[in-house]
């Protein structure tokens, strides 16, 4: 328990000075759109970067764990779109990405590491910056390419792979840790300097994605959102780590330790980085926010209970 309450309620308490700050009118009506693209362009990237650059390539590469992790994420990702679509009427490109994420995308990078050092150890944190690696090169690369195969659909020139081309080159997010990834690969190690700079402004993204997601908060309507916004956490925090500790009891079973790891980082809220990604598209920025705040606010109750339940004191 302690170990949720020591990272969650600093979670909260910087989504809570950011919407003080909105409600106080302290900074300017662009101070979010601001604050985001510094995120997504600025300190984002080099936390990417250096989670993947310096993390051992034999232990990233572990092809058992990713590979449970993506098809719980994929058996989530189904019954999200299903559900988006049949309860909701969700049926554009755009607002099923969104939706995708929300109930597939973990929290594992501004949660996920900092709650496997605090119940397990720092030395044991690698399946939580394994999987922010591979799901920020998948999950949020394929999501991007959507969003903008959508945005320029009237006026693409040269074709769709011209347009996936251009987005995977021009893109921080996703430039980041394949660039890291390849880094691994050469075995080097990065500078004393590079890694102090990298530590520096990559320390920069978690607080000020969660303050920009406060400030989002202020002036918007929730009313209509209620039932989406449950259906989505519902699946993110209960049916998500649920097809993946099917897949470990009955499936692909794995070391006791990284089956754990798999079901936890699976039972994590929304990722702020999907709030990150919908305010810079600006497809379904409202449902975003109340999901990710809702889904943090009840991983308190059903990630202590799955904590428990694993034997994790």
């Amino acid at each position: 328990m302690h170990a949720i309450l020591d990272i969650v309620l600093p979670v909260f308490g910087v989504i809570l000075l950011g919407y003080l700050a909105g409600r106080g009118r302290i900074l300017g009506e662009k101070s979010s759109e601001a604050l985001n693209l510094f995120v997504y362009y600025f300190a984002m990237p080099p936390l990417l970067f250096r989670s993947t650059a310096a993390a051992p390539i034999a232990e990233i590469l572990n092809g058992r764990f990713i590979l449970v992790y993506f098809l719980g994420s994929l058996a989530a990702l189904a019954i999200t779109l299903a559900g988006s679509r049949l309860l909701f009427g969700v049926r554009d490109a755009p607002g099923m990405t969104i939706h995708g994420l929300l109930g597939t995308f973990s929290n594992t990078g501004y949660m996920g590491i900092p709650l496997f050092v605090a119940a397990f150890g720092a030395d044991r944190a690698l399946p939580a910056v394994v999987i922010t690696m591979f799901v920020s090169l998948v999950s949020i690369g394929s999501a991007i390419l959507v969003l903008e195969s959508a945005v320029k659909r009237e006026r693409r020139r040269g074709g769709l792979m011209g347009d996936l081309v251009r987005t995977l080159v021009r893109n921080p997010i996703l430039v980041a840790p394949f660039l890291g990834l390849l880094w691994a690969l050469t075995g080097l190690k990065l500078p004393s300097p590079a890694l102090h700079f990298l530590d520096l402004i990559g320390a920069a993204a978690a607080p000020a994605a969660l303050f920009a997601i406060g400030l989002s908060l202020v002036g918007r309507s929730y009313a209509g959102e209620v039932r989406e916004v449950a259906w989505l956490a519902a699946v993110k925090l209960l049916v998500h780590p649920a097809v993946t500790w099917l897949l470990v009891a009955y499936l692909i079973p794995l070391d006791p330790f990284w089956a754990k790891s798999a079901v936890i980082l699976a039972a994590l809220p929304a990722g702020a980085l999907v709030y990150v990604v919908s305010q810079r598209f600006n497809v379904r920025v409202a449902t975003g926010t109340a999901t990710i705040v809702a889904s943090t606010a009840a991983a308190v109750v059903t990630l202590s209970a799955l904590l428990l339940w694993l034997g994790v004191k």
